[in-house]
């Protein structure tokens, strides 16, 4: 294990904040990947799949701008607390309705709103919250590390889906998300912010203009922001993945399982390699070098009708995906100041979210007006031409150094 990795354990808080993120993880893609084969069990429907993305998305948009300037405003720690406890609530009732055969697609609906609607106030306050747990100098190698834990995490749920349903039924994965849950809470019970934090503003609206002008003017910030929503909101194939376990590749609950995981093993492969070598020195440059690839993996991906090419495409979509994880975090944050991360961090929440939810409803829809395979494929050529064009029209994010090199 590198020293530089190894230094890290002297910042004793980052020990229980990665504990939290991993349970955390582990819930989160665990609710995910059963909601969504629920969804398609009873509707059997692709444009059920794609309600699932606008119901995550609308609720996360209309709170997200507030949600940042909360965690400006209050001790993050505790806000990120308070908005995890809602989805440990909500799949505790997902739970209890399937085991009494009473569940229907309106209250999964529902849950998935309050879900999304929390997690808005969570994710800003959880990642505005590392930079205050190590110095800036090693903040690279940390957030490579927090990346890895988070993939690892990812892997793990949707295996685990698969053997719950296959061996339980579809209650078992809700109830397993509400213990993780519990852990994740006392963990991040015992998190102490090390560094000083900037000012705190209390919420109001020029607080949240001040973030918006921010991201407006910072050409990294923006163009990161950018380039994320309009590839991942193309070249997702998240929503499908039930379509392709069960009507194309016909692996069933196990091999959805697996496939589903397969994004996040290829994230967790290339998590290790990032953590033994150096940080990135043209961060710019990798994150759109990595989107690219997932773009392309993505195309791989579609065209396949072989379970084992499509478990390989979609493995190195991951690998690609977590580079650029782990670059755009590093330039988001960095290049934001602490008093502002909260609110920039929520910005960059609803590109996130419009990326991934809506990218959820994009291949739903474009699905049942065509077809699974013209969906993927299409969005991941635009994913390419939207990466082309970032390249070409934003020379700041090029060229950026998250820890600029001595000449």
């Amino acid at each position: 294990m590198p020293s530089s990795l190894l230094s890290l354990l002297r910042y004793r808080s980052l020990t229980p904040y990665l504990v939290s993120r991993f349970f955390a993880s582990v819930a989160f893609t665990l609710a995910r990947a059963t909601i969504a084969w629920q969804v398609y069990e009873i509707s059997g429907s692709t444009f059920h799949l794609g309600l699932i993305g606008i119901a995550q998305f609308v609720p996360a948009l209309l709170v997200s701008l507030v949600a940042g300037a909360v965690a400006d405003s209050l001790e993050r720690r505790k806000v990120a607390m308070v908005a995890q406890t809602v989805p440990a609530l909500g799949t505790g009732v997902l739970a209890w309705f399937t085991l009494q055969g009473a569940i229907g697609l309106p209250l999964i609906y529902l849950m998935v709103i309050l879900i999304a609607g929390s997690s808005a106030f969570e994710q800003p306050a959880r990642h505005s919250l590392l930079p205050q747990l190590v110095p800036r100098e090693a903040f690279p190698r940390a957030v490579t590390v927090n990346g890895a834990v988070h993939m690892f995490a990812l892997m793990t749920g949707p295996v685990i889906v698969g053997f719950l349903i296959d061996a339980r039924g579809v209650w078992a994965p809700y109830a397993l998300h509400v213990a993780l849950l519990v852990v994740s809470l006392a963990a991040l019970s015992l998190v102490r912010p090390a560094f000083a934090s900037g000012e705190r503003r209390a919420v109001s609206l020029q607080s949240i203009r001040d973030g918006l002008s921010f991201v407006r003017r910072e050409r990294v910030v923006l163009g990161s922001m950018i380039l994320d929503m309009f590839a991942v909101l193309f070249g997702g194939a998240v929503a499908l993945l039930p379509v392709y376990a069960t009507d194309i590749l016909g692996v069933g609950a196990r091999g959805y399982g697996l496939l589903s995981s397969g994004l996040e093993i290829g994230a967790a492969i290339m998590a290790v390699v990032l953590i033994v070598i150096p940080p990135f020195k043209r961060t710019g440059r990798a994150l759109l070098i990595g989107i690219g690839l997932f773009a392309v993996a993505t195309i791989v991906f579609g065209l396949s009708r072989s379970f084992y090419l499509s478990m390989a495409a979609y493995m190195v979509a991951g690998m690609a995906d977590f580079v650029s994880v782990v670059t755009r975090n590093t330039a988001v944050q960095l290049s934001t100041p602490d008093h502002l991360r909260g609110r920039v961090s929520s910005v960059s929440m609803v590109f996130i979210g419009a990326s991934n939810q809506l990218g959820l409803a994009e291949s739903g829809f474009v699905a049942a007006l065509t077809s699974p395979t013209f969906a993927v494929v299409s969005g991941g050529v635009g994913a390419l031409v939207v990466v082309g064009l970032v390249a070409l029209r934003n020379p700041a994010l090029r060229r950026y150094e998250a820890v600029p090199q001595p000449t």
